[in-house]
């Protein structure tokens, strides 16, 4: 019996009854791959990884859609289902597929997040955010604006915790 006087809980609340409102880190994958020299700086082995993998991603997502027929499909329903639905396309399929690999690529991300930052309720509010802001500076609907609007929005972030800490998350905003 549902209670209509009580709010109902949201998946973050349900997230929190489940595992807890503590904060989790993850530190194993850091010291998997260790730490090695670049010119003067130490770089993690994670971080290395991290980059290779999002190339991968990136380049494969790019590939797919620009390269193969059922890319073909997936950008003609998008710019103009109408038109898809009327060639015969099944539009609700597509959607389906696109849907799929769109969360996989969530869940990849998110697979591979918490030895960076420690995950906790309401982790999703500033990655969204973020991912946002990417998506606006690079455009919408396009790989290597996304690319570039990702190392923009990076470079912004890292910048402004070392010249001027307060205004760390501001700096996504003023990009």
């Amino acid at each position: 019996e549902f209670d209509f006087k009580q709010p109902a809980r949201s998946g973050e609340d349900v997230a929190k009854l489940v595992w807890g409102v503590n904060p989790y880190f993850v530190s194993g994958p850091l010291q998997l791959f260790g730490n090695f020299k670049l010119g003067p700086m130490r770089v993690s082995g994670y971080d290395m990884v991290l980059v290779v993998l999002a190339v991968v991603c990136g380049v494969a997502t790019w590939w797919a859609l620009n390269r193969t027929v059922m890319g073909k499909v997936v950008l003609a329903v998008i710019h103009n289902p109408e038109m898809s639905a009327s060639m015969g396309v099944n539009v609700q399929r597509v959607y389906t597929g696109a849907f799929t690999v769109g969360v996989f690529l969530a869940a990849l991300g998110g697979a591979f997040t918490p030895p960076l930052i420690s995950v906790q309720p309401g982790l999703s509010v500033s990655v969204i955010v973020i991912s946002f802001a990417v998506v606006i500076i690079g455009g919408l609907g396009s790989i290597p604006g996304a690319a570039l609007g990702a190392a923009v929005v990076g470079l912004a972030r890292a910048a402004s915790v070392h010249l001027w800490p307060e205004v760390e998350l501001f700096s996504v905003y003023l990009v």
